[in-house]
């Protein structure tokens, strides 16, 4: 298929074939072969499956599909900190990939992440996505349409990261920006020069950020129109971006927005300094997403139906990284057996094969994965002596 700018990139489908971990959550040691391009890891609730997939996820730029300091990933009763490693697989050739964490005494638990590509160092984890995109959908996601405005733009801005790794960068600066705004502004520093200087920066990172969020919604509008089907059991979306620097970043050029944001970071300066916050920028933006073929809010569907729109929006995002990267993401997919009925089940499984590249799959009732009998390399998690974490083939 070809992207919504109508190039076409030739297809690159990184798989999965050995994931080694040490003292990383409930796992003291693992070393385990992978070799199908379906996966499925099936255990008690509690029993490590999404660990696994938590360290997966550790492949892309930032903190993971928990979002959890590192701290929180080494296992409580390990040497301090942990490690993984990563054998990924193209065209027969083979990379391995690998972080560590180590702790530090004086950083408020924040340690020290070193991260390597067949064992030499490399600056970030960002340099991994020239190996591999990752994408995924876990339960923390179902309440995503219904939840705060907070929830949608860490979504959003994980839907631009798989495509663009520069743009976790921009959001932080733009961040760090705004935290010493509100600084000076609670200082009551009237130095004119010095905020005047961080508006500008925080204008030119706020427009840059909020364009990234357009640009990647609107080609992901564009994939979703080319070929949406309203009988599909995954019922297509349609996405905006509310919000007053979203918009004045879609309807002008970046300079003409910058100065215009700028201006009214500088206008707002009273009313921020008695909210002790900055009210107008891309932090405060949403992402508005309709139900397609009923033209109905997304927070107003079933259950049900929220999840299976949901799934085909991580669907249709995992086709536009495949279409802008050129490489066919890993899908990591937990507990996805949840409030689907056989039919979208079925469906599922014939979507990620479509798809073409590796997905890892959890669920606690393997009679859920029926029809992947045969499609699929099957494995039972448990939890052994001390709360560890064990894996063990089973016939798939």
């Amino acid at each position: 298929m070809a992207s919504p700018d109508g190039t076409q990139r030739p297809r690159r489908r990184p798989q999965v074939r050995r994931i080694m971990l040490r003292d990383f959550r409930s796992y003291a040691t693992l070393d385990l072969a992978i070799d199908s391009p379906l996966v499925l890891l099936c255990g008690e609730n509690g029993a490590g499956k999404t660990n696994l997939l938590e360290a997966l996820s550790l492949l892309s730029p930032g903190r993971g599909l928990r979002r959890a300091e590192f701290s929180q990933c080494a296992r409580s009763d390990g040497a301090g900190g942990f490690s993984f490693s990563v054998e990924i697989e193209e065209d027969g050739d083979r990379r391995q990939l690998g972080s560590a964490w180590t702790p530090t005494e004086g950083d408020g638990g924040a340690g020290a992440r070193t991260n390597r590509i067949d064992r030499a160092p490399v600056a970030s984890s960002s340099a991994f996505s020239e190996h591999v995109r990752v994408v995924w959908l876990t339960p923390s996601m179902d309440s995503l349409f219904s939840g705060p405005a907070s929830e949608r733009r860490r979504f959003l801005d994980r839907l631009v990261l798989a495509v663009d790794p520069g743009h976790g960068a921009r959001v932080g600066q733009f961040e760090r920006a705004l935290r010493g705004r509100n600084r000076l502004l609670a200082e009551g520093r009237r130095n004119d020069s010095w905020l005047d200087a961080i508006e500008r920066e925080a204008a030119e990172l706020g427009v840059a950020v909020a364009a990234a969020r357009l640009e990647c919604v609107s080609r992901l509008e564009a994939l979703i129109a080319s070929d949406r089907d309203d009988a599909s059991p995954f019922p297509w979306a349609r996405l905006a971006i509310e919000g007053e620097v979203e918009a004045l970043a879609a309807n002008g050029p970046a300079i003409v927005a910058e100065d215009r944001y700028r201006v009214m970071l500088r206008d707002n300066r009273g009313r921020d300094s008695a909210a002790g916050r900055t009210t107008v920028g891309p932090h405060v933006g949403d992402l508005a997403v309709r139900h397609g073929p009923k033209d109905a809010p997304a927070a107003s569907a079933s259950t049900g139906e929220q999840k299976a729109l949901l799934l085909g929006l991580v669907l249709a995002h995992a086709r536009l990284v495949a279409d802008m990267s050129g490489i066919v993401p890993i899908a990591l997919l937990d507990e996805i057996a949840a409030h689907f009925d056989p039919r979208r089940r079925a469906a599922l499984f014939e979507a990620l094969q479509r798809l073409g590249g590796q997905a890892f799959l959890t669920g606690a009732d393997p009679a859920a994965f029926a029809d992947l009998a045969g499609r699929a390399q099957t494995l039972e998690v448990s939890a052994g002596a001390g709360g560890l974490s064990r894996v063990a083939f089973r016939p798939g």
